[in-house]
């Protein structure tokens, strides 16, 4: 039997010798794939791992707190343009705006968080939702934020690298990404992360126990929105403009689909999620380009439909996907994964 014998063992990064070689296998293919792929690839990588940060900060506080959160496109919008202003206005360097622009977003985490301490379900949902609306609404009239006519990102340098393409930026990106995923996997493990699941199973219990129901919700929504605007500032250099347009109520629901169909209360579930749905994301952009399901969409849309509608199927495929994700496999991605484990590991049994 594999008993633990010491607490520090939750925290351990590497638990077996098998997670240290596909962990390497996986860091080789990230090292090598820009040099192999072409550049479209290479954004749409970058992409995914903005998606990634951002669906894992949301599953800390969604699936491990059990703290409903549809507004997480204000502490993206937030980390957006707060970096660029931080970079233009304050000359902060990059490596510094960032996480500034992420502690920023955090501290509106932790506002919205109090309102958590008397709402939940479908009130919390409704006044996070509210927050993402109200928040692209007041960017878009700041002048510092150039208003309804948005940003553009400054030139990046790090030190005395000029970061000028996306293979370029993928470097940059990455490491954090992977930075950030070990983070919550450690967060989860500690004391902090036992008091988000003690609250999520039994909030009353946990108070019961001694958990602090006001220090760790709020600190919940501080952590996830801390995530939201780190890839919020790493959203904009990937861009290379904003608009207050780009974060619509369309995009929080995006990042929460993405963390249901992964798998709520697991790590790797919500990666999978983000990459699966981030990648679909940009294909269903230019949904009449795909071939043969182009075509059938578009002679659809000819028939009964009108052809302004074939932008929105976005909305109506994401709606599909949670929809059966909650029907017929509650724990997406990750419980996929856990039964195909489970019937190799009885086979043939």
């Amino acid at each position: 039997m594999d008993m633990k014998r010491d607490y520090y063992e939750d925290v351990q990064v590497f638990t077996s010798k098998v997670i240290v070689f596909w962990l390497g296998v996986l860091i080789l293919a990230l090292a090598i794939f820009p040099f192999v792929a072409k550049n479209y690839y290479v954004y749409v990588a970058n992409y995914m791992a903005i998606n990634v940060i951002v669906v894992v900060g949301l599953n800390l506080l969604v699936g491990y707190t059990g703290q409903i959160s549809m507004g997480h496109a204000g502490f993206f919008a937030i980390g957006a343009y707060g970096t660029i202003t931080l970079m233009t206005q304050a000359h902060f360097p990059f490596l510094l705006a960032l996480p500034c622009a992420g502690l920023v977003a955090a501290l509106f985490g932790f506002l919205l968080g109090l309102p958590a301490l008397r709402l939940e379900g479908p009130y919390l949902a409704i006044a996070t939702l509210g927050f993402g609306i109200t928040t692209t609404q007041i960017i878009g009239k700041i002048k510092i934020f150039g208003e309804r006519q948005g940003l553009h990102a400054p030139d990046l340098t790090i030190g005395p690298w000029h970061i000028q393409t996306d293979k370029d930026f993928y470097f940059v990106l990455i490491p954090i990404t992977i930075l950030l995923v070990l983070l919550a996997r450690n967060i989860v493990k500690t004391k902090v992360g036992r008091a988000f699941i003690s609250i999520r199973d039994a909030d009353i219990a946990a108070e019961t126990m001694g958990v602090n129901l006001t220090f760790y919700k709020t600190l919940a929504f501080a952590v996830s929105a801390f995530y939201a605007g780190v890839g919020g500032g790493l959203y904009a250099f990937v861009l290379r403009f904003i608009e207050p347009e780009l974060f619509n109520m369309f995009m929080s629901i995006m990042f929460l689909t993405m963390a249901v169909v992964g798998g709520l209360g697991s790590m790797m579930g919500p990666v999978g999620g983000a990459c699966l749905l981030g990648l679909l994301d940009l294909q269903l952009r230019n949904i009449l380009e795909i071939p043969y399901f182009g075509q059938w969409i578009k002679a659809l849309s000819e028939s009964y439909f009108t052809m302004t509608g074939v932008s929105n199927i976005q909305l109506i495929v994401f709606g599909l996907i949670l929809i059966l994700i909650m029907l017929f496999e509650p724990l997406g991605i990750f419980g996929i994964w856990i039964r195909t484990k489970k019937y190799w590991k009885m086979w043939p049994f």
